[in-house]
């Protein structure tokens, strides 16, 4: 009698894991694990899944770029076909070794409640992502400035994790969009690359305000990166002039200052174009005789600062200069009062008369008396 039939062996068995996996084909020796054979052909599809993505992004590309006309979004869409494509082949892979949707998915999930600290700031920064990339606040080749650091740069990539800057210092810089979000961050190149600057300066009272500000607006005007003129700049409702134009600011208490409000081409020259500007507003000043005011500082003495002598003296020729900066006077003279008494005079003091006792005035270029005899040279004090 014969027992109950037994079913052939099919291309799949049943897996511990609840799923069926893949044999080898009858013509591979049965030498050949099963294991290795099951490796081998997820790592083959794996790795035609990766070329298949890159092709497809390729073929793609032209489509989605015009369809959503940013680059920052088109990346982050081609991206997602990308993983898609082969996220689908690993979970097709990872059925070849017999295990179903239903346990991957369950092991996820146990992996993501273990690690959910671990992994929270970047399901963070990617929610951030979202927003940035439905937010608008900047796109790659945008000249942004980070308020809150003063670093200055280009947008290099946006992805839905972080975003790379590349600085004008030749640096990089990647920064989490979760950060990206929470600070203040200036767009220079969003709609117009053209970007005002502001100069200002006090010149004199005593100086010709007209010529001051013409002179401004030209110096202005002289420097190649500096829009010159044309029709108006519009900005939301309002339309500032193109050209060079300076104003008025305010009367201070020892200088009427002025301000300079001028476009300028390119925003990452902003230093070079104003450094060049304030030196032709340097030039022109000088040559027009337009003052600048600057501090000056005056030493009081009270009682309680002790003594200072000081002595005064009209000079009357061209002083030589000594080391240590001292000068000394050529050709001041104080003539002694006659006679025998007579003695040199210090700083213009006064000589005493040799002949009548009279002591002798002190002049501008020496002491002169009745007397005949010759005048002695006055010496410095020590």
């Amino acid at each position: 009698m014969n027992g109950p039939a037994v079913p052939a062996q099919t291309g799949a068995e049943p897996s511990s894991a609840g799923g069926q996996g893949i044999f080898p084909p009858a013509w591979l020796p049965e030498t050949v694990p099963v294991s290795l054979y099951r490796l081998v052909v997820a790592a083959g599809l794996m790795v035609v899944a990766y070329y298949a993505s890159k092709l497809a992004r390729q073929m793609l590309g032209r489509r989605v770029a015009r369809y959503f006309d940013r680059p920052s979004v088109t990346q982050t869409v081609l991206r997602g076909l990308q993983a898609a494509i082969v996220l689908a082949a690993a979970l097709t892979a990872l059925g070849f070794f017999g295990l179903g949707f239903g346990n991957i998915a369950l092991s996820v999930g146990v992996f993501s409640a273990v690690v959910g600290i671990v992994l929270a700031p970047i399901i963070g920064n990617v929610i951030s992502g979202v927003f940035v990339l439905s937010e608008q606040p900047y796109e790659i080749g945008d000249m942004i400035e980070l308020s809150d650091t003063e670093t200055k740069g280009f947008v290099e990539e946006i992805t839905l994790v972080y975003t790379k800057v590349f600085t004008l210092d030749n640096t990089f810089m990647v920064l989490p969009n979760g950060t990206m979000r929470e600070r203040d961050v200036i767009n220079y190149s969003a709609e117009d690359t053209r970007i005002r600057m502001t100069l200002d300066v006090g010149v004199t009272y005593e100086s010709d305000i007209d010529v001051a500000r013409t002179q401004m607006e030209s110096a202005a005007r002289a420097v190649d990166a500096v829009v010159n003129g044309g029709p108006g700049i519009r900005i939301g409702a309002a339309r500032y002039p193109a050209s060079p134009s300076c104003y008025i600011r305010e009367f201070g208490d020892s200088e009427v200052s002025l301000r300079l409000r001028y476009w300028a081409n390119e925003p990452y020259k902003q230093t070079t174009v104003r450094s060049r500007v304030m030196t032709e507003v340097w030039r022109r000043f000088d040559e027009h005789d337009i003052e600048i005011p600057y501090p000056h500082s005056h030493m009081v003495f009270d009682d309680t600062s002790g003594e200072l002598q000081v002595s005064t003296r009209e000079a009357t020729a061209a002083a030589e200069s000594r080391p240590g900066g001292a000068t000394t006077r050529q050709g001041d003279k104080a003539a002694d009062g006659g006679g025998g008494g007579d003695r040199p005079a210090v700083d213009g003091a006064e000589g005493d008369g040799g002949g009548d006792g009279d002591a002798g005035e002190s002049g501008a270029d020496g002491s002169e008396d009745g007397g005949d005899g010759p005048a002695d040279a006055a010496t410095d004090p020590p």
